[in-house]
């Protein structure tokens, strides 16, 4: 599976004029990897999600799917069914594949239990917290195994506590599943904590302005984030940042 996306540009047209969102934004992603967009408020992080899930238009430019059959976005918003269950929506994408009634429940319920929500298959989403609702979100998402999964800040909105669990509870999903990520986030230390290369987005309209390998070793528990590799990384990417908004 490998993602190319080259010179893509994104702008539209209102009743003040052209609104040119991103510009000459290029680069590519490989199997399995977990591939980090960072970047300030402002700066087209969303929107470049959006074109290289086809849900937004690109004005320029091009994107290879090369062995990319199936992309899914997990949004800020959580976007579950308020009609379904639980279980019902963890089970959709397997049920747009075709899959078994029995089989979906099987691999949704296993998931449930894995990352402390068992017991809450039954319930809407009005009745679960945001953790909550963000963790079957996820499942949703990794459960029919997409060859990439495009994730749009889905932690932004948690408390500190939920949102380190929820990071870990991702990186375990992602490490056993083989499926590509494409992470956008403003926080450095998730970007740098959860990704393998960390892509810097930057400037109006937004374009590519910096990229770092984040050479950690995995598994990466929270307590990395004290490590002095993490630290120095950590200093890096914000210099990168710092030195884009000078």
């Amino acid at each position: 599976m490998k993602l190319i996306c080259t010179g893509l540009n994104c702008a539209f047209e209102d009743r003040y004029g052209r609104k040119e969102i991103l510009r000459d934004v290029s680069f590519s992603t490989g199997a399995g990897e977990f591939l980090g967009i960072l970047g300030p408020s402002g700066c087209g992080k969303t929107t470049l999600l959006r074109v290289v899930a086809g849900s937004q238009p690109a004005s320029g430019g091009s994107i290879s799917r090369l062995g990319v059959e199936r992309a899914l976005l997990v949004r800020q918003e959580e976007a579950l069914f308020p009609w379904m269950t639980a279980l019902e929506n963890a089970c959709f994408g397997l049920r747009m594949l075709g899959a078994e009634p029995g089989e979906r429940e099987f691999k949704a319920k296993e998931l449930f239990s894995r990352f402390g929500i068992a017991g809450w298959e039954s319930a809407y989403p009005h009745q679960l917290s945001v953790g909550m609702k963000q963790r079957v979100a996820t499942i949703r998402g990794f459960i029919s195994r997409p060859d990439l999964l495009l994730m749009d800040e889905p932690f932004a909105a948690l408390d500190a506590q939920t949102r380190m669990d929820l990071q870990q509870e991702l990186l375990e999903m992602w490490g056993n599943s083989g499926v590509g990520v494409l992470f956008v986030t403003h926080d450095v230390d998730e970007a740098v904590l959860l990704c393998d290369r960390i892509l810097m987005l930057g400037g109006k309209p937004g374009t590519i302005v910096a990229e770092a390998p984040i050479p950690l070793p995995r598994p990466r528990p929270a307590e990395m984030a004290m490590d002095a590799e993490f630290l120095n990384l950590k200093r890096h990417v914000l210099a990168e940042m710092r030195r884009l908004r000078d």
